[in-house]
């Protein structure tokens, strides 16, 4: 059905979509729906450059701005899918709930990397070619037959160590991040809470989980918003 995956993607970077892409989650077993469609939004440019010493101002009015711009966008795809007939369901903002450890059942960076959209680096964030880690995700659920991409199963991250070095909380260990790897193993989600939280305090006094260390030095990223 090409033609569904080329309407759906022209509506969502319509409305301000940078990537799109479609996964084959048939292994996941997600009830019935075994299509999703991964959704990211770049972070402006001139956003990522402030964030050199610590989150600013415009970082965190960016990450709510996008995180809104992305719960539009994955409602919009799912309403398109069930006008065509199909079940859909958008992973918003307000559905999504994550565990004690934070995770979430399925989330938008699995969707992502089986859409074909990039890796997850050694920081757990996904690393596009376009963009690195530069981007806030999405993603909605369907059973409409949607031809997918290839899925990303090999890091690309190579020897580099910019954002294990960059870590304020060192949740970084450095390992690759490989399909169904442990994220324990390769980055420590409390350190690095941890570390944002105090650094959100102390740069825009406000209690919330944001650093973009890791953002900043990503080559990728770098080469994004340099260009």
């Amino acid at each position: 059905m090409k033609q569904l995956e080329e309407d759906l993607r022209e509506r969502l970077l319509a409305m301000g979509a940078s990537l799109v892409g479609f996964a084959d989650l048939t292994a996941l077993g997600w009830d019935g729906m075994n299509r999703g469609v991964s959704v990211a939004v770049a972070l402006p440019k001139e956003v990522v450059r402030s964030i050199q010493h610590g989150p600013t101002r415009s970082y965190f009015e960016s990450y709510h701005r996008l995180n809104a711009q992305l719960d539009r966008l994955v409602t919009a795809g799912a309403d398109f899918l069930r006008q065509k007939g199909f079940r859909a369901f958008a992973q918003t903002t307000d559905v999504v709930t994550e565990t004690e450890d934070y995770r979430t059942r399925l989330p938008h960076k699995t969707v992502a990397t089986r859409a074909g959209l990039g890796w997850i680096g050694k920081s757990a964030l996904l690393v596009t070619p376009e963009y690195g880690p530069a981007v806030r995700l999405s993603s909605l659920l369907t059973d409409a037959p949607l031809d997918c991409a290839e899925p990303v199963v090999h890091s690309q991250c190579g020897n580099c160590t910019a954002c294990a070095d960059a870590c304020p909380g060192k949740a970084i260990t450095g390992e690759l991040w490989e399909p169904r790897k442990d994220r324990e193993t390769f980055f420590h989600a409390l350190k690095c809470r941890s570390a944002a939280r105090k650094l959100a305090a102390e740069t825009i006094y406000e209690e919330i989980t944001l650093c973009g260390q890791c953002i900043f030095v990503c080559p990728y990223a770098r080469r994004y918003y340099l260009e």
